[in-house]
């Protein structure tokens, strides 16, 4: 099977996702974005949003009857303390932010979220932000955190969770003394690619396999100028010598999908390097032959979340048009066990000619993400940066606050963690120290993809990577702890969309 897709099309529309996939004829309607540079009082919204910081004086120019829930001491500064005030025929929710010199990007997204969960739950149909500083980069903050919250997944539901509850949010405006026009929109922009990733990882993998993730892929290229996609099939894997990845996929009877996707930017913009994404979608792991135990085995459909981060995070570089050349590759697959699986003690070959022990079935990330780089450099990759749900490990040592980051290079390693300090998804780097690189040496291969030494679990993945990149720089991101369930105010249970929005922001620094 080999499909390529490009763009027929130019495709406009803007809006929060509030379930995923196929529209039904039921579904909330996407959320609208605006930005005003006029005073909350002279819009449309049914519901005002105020921020309060610690010790200073409330804004002079709101209603009395705000004022005096302030005044009274029922409306408090302190982060996301919510309080409600009726006045001039609206509702004014009034949103703690703490200090001013401790309030930044985060803190907005948090605060944002407390007041969309209050807003739905009031049965707003319009709320606007007044900005409460004037940086464009905080009224893109609160997009991010309103259109996060405000995100349902009701794909394969016969009746909405909703359908008895207050309704969804319609519209947001957001109000700012600066001119915000432009951040604000590329704001909703990301989110809403963002909420498609969460769209995908929430779909059962019965329902999302490789084909389907192939077919999602296909679809947005032909929606958006510049971007181009193929997509390959089993026969294609094995004819390339990817003998790593189609081990995992021998398992399956589900046809494994290697994904491409091409952006150019539009002519006359600076191209700048080949910046390449790869990402690991393993719709659904059981482990293989080295089965995995039955407690929480469903959450395994999140296995492919690096993919659908990189694969939403190209379809809002291109709409955003971003001057950046760009290449990405998926590599999707299930590994399951069957008479077919790839066994303990089996040695495969990958594309760039390393000899692979697989000594546990259940590290096939890595065997998938392996010939994916290998193809990455081959197509002319001058900069890779992978994401992948690799390793318990990285769980263990950074839980779901960070990110693990491992790079080869210097450069490329500070600029995503810039990336991800301005995104709000932010890394930890680990070492690649020499001394890794003997723990996966293989007794009867070149390599070991599980070792059975139970050391530096996370770091010893990334080793294991960097044998297939050569002298490209390249960067791991291990998102295993921050892929779902996240725990964050604007994102809790269930999928997060982790990397869209630090991968859009990497492309963006390569635009500055």
């Amino acid at each position: 099977m080999v499909v390529d897709r490009q763009r027929q099309s130019p495709s406009s529309r803007l809006g929060a996702s509030h379930g995923g996939g196929r529209p039904r004829a039921d579904m909330v309607a996407p959320m609208e974005v605006a930005a005003s540079s006029q005073p909350p009082a002279t819009t449309d919204a049914d519901t005002v949003a105020i921020g309060l910081f610690a010790d200073e004086q409330a804004p002079a120019d709101l209603p009395d009857a705000v004022l005096e829930l302030i005044s009274s001491g029922e409306a408090k500064a302190a982060p996301k303390a919510l309080a409600v005030a009726h006045a001039e025929g609206r509702r004014w929710i009034l949103v703690g932010l703490g200090p001013r010199g401790e309030f930044d990007h985060e803190r907005a997204r948090v605060a944002a979220a407390a007041a969309a969960e209050r807003a739905r739950e009031l049965s707003t149909r319009v709320l606007c932000w007044r900005a409460p500083l004037p940086e464009p980069a905080i009224a893109a903050a609160l997009v991010e955190g309103t259109l996060l919250r405000d995100y349902r997944y009701e794909r394969n539901k016969s009746k909405r969770d909703d359908e008895d509850e207050p309704k969804a949010l319609q519209e947001l405006i957001v109000t700012s003394e600066q001119a915000a026009q432009n951040a604000i929109a590329a704001a909703a922009l990301v989110t809403v690619a963002v909420n498609g990733a969460r769209d995908l990882q929430n779909r059962p993998a019965n329902d999302l396999t490789p084909t389907a993730l192939g077919e999602h892929a296909l679809a947005l290229a032909s929606e958006l100028e510049g971007l181009s996609a193929t997509v390959e099939g089993r026969e294609q894997i094995v004819a390339r010598g990817m003998g790593a990845f189609a081990a995992v996929a021998q398992g399956s009877e589900q046809e494994p999908a290697l994904i491409t996707l091409r952006y150019e930017p539009p002519s006359g913009q600076l191209g700048g390097p080949l910046l390449a994404f790869v990402g690991k979608a393993v719709t659904f792991d059981s482990g293989g032959i080295s089965l995995k135990p039955g407690s929480k085995m469903a959450e395994m459909k999140f296995d492919m979340s690096g993919g659908a981060a990189v694969i939403q995070a190209v379809g809002a570089i291109a709409r955003l048009r971003l001057p950046v050349r760009l290449l990405a590759v998926v590599g999707a697959t299930e590994n399951l066990p069957s008479g077919r699986s790839v066994k303990p003690g089996d040695v495969v070959v990958a594309a760039n000619g390393r000899t692979i022990e697989v000594n546990n079935t259940d590290a096939e990330g890595r065997l998938v993400l392996a010939d994916c780089l290998s193809h990455a450099c081959a197509e002319g990759a001058e900069q890779i940066v992978d994401l992948a749900t690799l390793t318990g490990a990285v769980i263990v040592a950074l839980g779901s606050t960070y990110a693990g980051l491992m790079s080869n290079d210097d450069e490329l390693a500070e600029r995503i963690a810039a990336a991800g300090q301005r995104s709000g998804e932010i890394v930890w780097r680990l070492p690649l120290h020499a001394e890794y690189d003997e723990l996966i040496k293989g007794r009867y291969a070149d390599l070991d993809n599980a070792p059975e030494a139970r050391k530096a679990g996370t770091i010893v993945g990334g080793a294991f990577l960097s044998n297939f990149v050569g002298e490209v720089p390249w960067a791991h991101l291990d998102i295993a702890g921050s892929a779902w369930d996240l725990d964050r105010p604007y994102v809790g249970k269930g999928a997060s969309g982790y990397g869209v929005r630090l991968l859009v922001e990497l492309a963006r620094s390569y635009a500055a």
